[in-house]
């Protein structure tokens, strides 16, 4: 089985970036939310199997979606 693609949207000064797991630049960067997490979703489903977590401004992360097979045994 192969491993997921981790996108993250996390905050950047006053701006939000998409960045995948690992990598040392950020894939795209936004003037908004909204913008990051439809871009992070967009190459999540073009990457499955991956998985979107998205952040809040203080760091602490308020979402998680998974595309593609869910390696988990338990819905949820």
């Amino acid at each position: 089985m192969s491993k997921r693609t981790v996108y993250y949207v996390t905050p950047h000064g006053n701006k939000w970036q998409v960045i995948k797991e690992k990598a040392k630049r950020a894939s795209s960067t936004h003037s908004t939310k909204e913008e990051a997490k439809q871009t992070a979703i967009r190459l999540a489903k073009e990457n499955k199997p991956a998985q979107v977590k998205i952040q809040r401004k203080d760091g602490t992360f308020e979402e998680e979606r998974t595309y593609g097979k869910d390696p988990r045994k338990y819905p949820g």
